[in-house]
């Protein structure tokens, strides 16, 4: 419990106590996001996204697996009409699956058994212990489209599951955010054209190493390439090209 109280209380000070951080992530999303406009944050944990989007006006579905989260999310938006809670999980198919929890540090709480194996052995995760599993309730962004509509935005933070997320959406979407993997990278570009930034983790700011404009696949991926052997984590933004 002591330790589930820490992981809980961390997040929020991670998310929501440091100054100046909710300006800047209106300032950013704003380049996305307009009053009235649909979003989803898929992986919503503490819920700063969804804070910062209902200061744009924008409508906000928060998907979040974690109990803990649920509940905080209900507390902080439960009677905000354009704020909807999910305690689901996204993934290729709908159905069950199990979530590890790190209930000392729920941020890199994931449905990726690979994504942990793989993470546990780096240096920055040392300390990380995925000690609990729950089975949680698995849809697809399809079926969030279908019920709740095309979001002019979705945020994709699922610590590895990237891919499996967009592996249940079957269409373009105006403007989506994932932390980057290869395979998340492949999902977007199979569907449809695309044109791509990338934001180092949680600054709000645009890399400039391609210059302040927009870029194919193919230029991203050496940017990436670049930045990965430093450590450098951070999250792919792309814009759909109509046709």
């Amino acid at each position: 419990m002591l330790t589930r109280a820490f992981g809980i209380a961390r997040s929020l000070a991670t998310y929501h106590g440091i100054p100046g951080r909710q300006r800047r992530m209106r300032r950013f999303y704003g380049q996305f996001l307009q009053p009235g406009d649909l979003a989803f944050d898929v992986g919503a944990h503490a819920g700063n996204r969804v804070r910062a989007w209902r200061g744009l006006g924008a409508r906000v579905v928060a998907v979040e697996p974690q109990p803990d989260f649920t509940r905080l999310l209900r507390l902080f938006f439960g009677r905000d009409t354009d704020v909807t809670v999910l305690p689901v999980a996204l993934g290729a198919d709908a159905g069950t699956a199990r979530l590890g929890i790190s209930s000392a540090t729920p941020t890199v709480s994931s449905m990726s058994r690979q994504w942990r194996d793989t993470v546990s052995g780096d240096a920055g995760f040392a300390a990380v212990r995925w000690d609990t599993t729950v089975d949680v309730e698995v849809t697809t962004l399809d079926e969030l489209i279908a019920a709740h509509g095309v979001p002019a935005f979705c945020k994709i933070d699922v610590e590895g599951f990237e891919a499996d997320v967009l592996a249940g959406l079957s269409r373009p979407l105006p403007a989506l955010s994932f932390e980057y993997l290869p395979a998340a990278l492949d999902r977007v570009e199979s569907l449809g054209p695309h044109v791509y930034r990338y934001s180092p983790v949680e600054t709000m700011t645009w890399d400039d190493s391609a210059g302040d404009r927009w870029v194919g696949a193919a230029e991203l991926r050496a940017v990436l390439e670049r930045r990965r052997p430093l450590g450098r984590s951070g999250d792919v933004y792309a814009r759909h090209v109509p046709a």
